[in-house]
């Protein structure tokens, strides 16, 4: 564990998950094929299609017996839209972001909603081509995110954050996230304890990119090495499709805004919708 979070600190610059089908354009082969399908989407894609991954999953915290309340559904919703229809200086692109996660209690009586987080954003985005391959990207993004509650169980923050990813070959992507707080929220001045101020990462693919594993490390406040860990797996479970089987476990603090100083150690399994070209952290 040592070395892996050594070589995820060499990687600062970077942040995004990619998913099949980028993966799969990215052998000698397709490398030619996948930029100019990156270049085509940038510059006359949609306006309006999927940010971060979208997922619906169901699980419980692992080393106790489940019940209702330590059992939940959590599934995102995230959307991003292109601002301008106008190429803007260094070739980049300028983006409205919104995603919104929540956590359902679906065991407990009434089925309640135990915390929605909201999360918008805007972002300016540089991507990277070297000799007709695709390097990477940048992204400066501003963004703000709530649970919209009030009185003691209110939780809200703001952040600067310069995002990027690299692909190193073509079956390991590296990425990461560093930010600039601004905590607004008078009930969660502790929250840079719990979150920290970067977080990095990596995915790694087979060869036919059916199956992908990816790990996030969150360094928390200290010079210690007290990292929130979201381990995840995906399975693509036909060619032709955009339906990937999802696991996902998550390991320490800020799953939620809500809880974000409670400790949280669980399991979730479901389905997953990803971006057509990157999806971000």
């Amino acid at each position: 564990m040592t070395r892996l979070i050594t070589a995820l600190l060499c990687v600062f610059l970077a942040s995004a998950y990619t998913f099949r089908s980028a993966a799969q354009l990215l052998s000698v082969r397709g490398q030619e094929e996948f930029v100019d399908s990156l270049k085509h989407e940038l510059d006359f894609g949609p306006y309006f299609g999927l940010y971060k991954d979208n997922y619906f999953t169901v699980g419980t915290a692992l080393g106790k017996r489940p019940t209702r309340t330590n059992s939940d559904v959590k599934f995102q919703i995230s959307l991003a839209i292109r601002i301008t229809n106008e190429i803007l200086p260094w070739h980049s692109y300028l983006f409205l972001m919104y995603t919104q996660k929540t956590f359902w209690n679906v065991f407990e009586n009434s089925m309640p909603m135990r915390d929605l987080n909201f999360n918008p954003g805007i972002g300016w985005t540089k991507p990277f081509f070297s000799k007709d391959r695709y390097v990477g990207k940048m992204t400066v993004l501003l963004e703000h995110e709530s649970n919209g509650r009030d009185s003691i169980q209110s939780r809200s923050w703001n952040r600067i954050a310069l995002c990027g990813s690299t692909i190193v070959n073509d079956w390991l992507m590296v990425h990461s996230k560093f930010w600039i707080p601004i905590v607004d929220g008078e009930n969660n001045r502790d929250i840079l304890n719990y979150t920290g101020l970067w977080q990095a990462g990596a995915v790694f693919n087979t060869r036919d990119h059916e199956f992908s594993w990816g790990i996030t490390l969150m360094k928390r406040k200290g010079w210690n090495l007290n990292f929130n860990t979201v381990l995840e797996f995906t399975w693509r479970v036909h060619d032709k499709s955009n339906l990937n089987l999802f696991f996902q476990y998550y390991n320490g603090y800020g799953e939620n805004l809500l809880d974000y100083n409670q400790y949280h150690s669980r399991l979730r399994a479901g389905l997953v919708f990803k971006p057509k070209f990157f999806s971000e952290f």
